[in-house]
């Protein structure tokens, strides 16, 4: 399994963002249908304040170029995306034309742990 972390601002507008977070409570089914076909197994999208934060968790045969490609051949899925460009707004440091950007996994407790955990359950299966 596979997990993709990706950012995003919204315009600073609150009528807009109330707007976007109602779009996201009523997600046009075809735009759900895209996402699992494309090998995505959850998404979640969080809000604070102008600033998103979206989780991917995908199959391991899961590509964003794969699901970029699709994207741009499904109608109804551009037909959402030019919605959407109305409510977003580049982050300072996005490529031309990148709305969401991938961010960098610096730590996971998972990961960093490993071995803490061994000498943990050790130490308690000792007592």
């Amino acid at each position: 399994m596979k997990k993709y972390c990706f950012a995003l601002d919204l315009k600073n507008d609150k009528k807009l963002i109330e707007e976007y977070d109602h779009y996201h409570k009523i997600v046009w089914p075809e735009i759900v249908d895209n996402i699992y076909m494309s090998g995505i197994v959850n998404m979640e999208i969080y809000r604070l304040e102008t600033r998103l934060f979206m989780i991917l968790e995908a199959s391991d045969s899961f590509s964003i170029e794969e699901k970029k490609k699709m994207d741009l051949m499904n109608q109804k899925v551009q037909e959402w995306e030019t919605l959407m460009l109305k409510y977003q707004e580049q982050l300072p440091w996005a490529k031309p034309g990148e709305k969401w950007v991938l961010m960098e996994n610096i730590f996971s407790l998972e990961e960093h742990s490993k071995g803490l955990r061994i000498n943990s359950e050790a130490k308690l299966s000792d007592n």
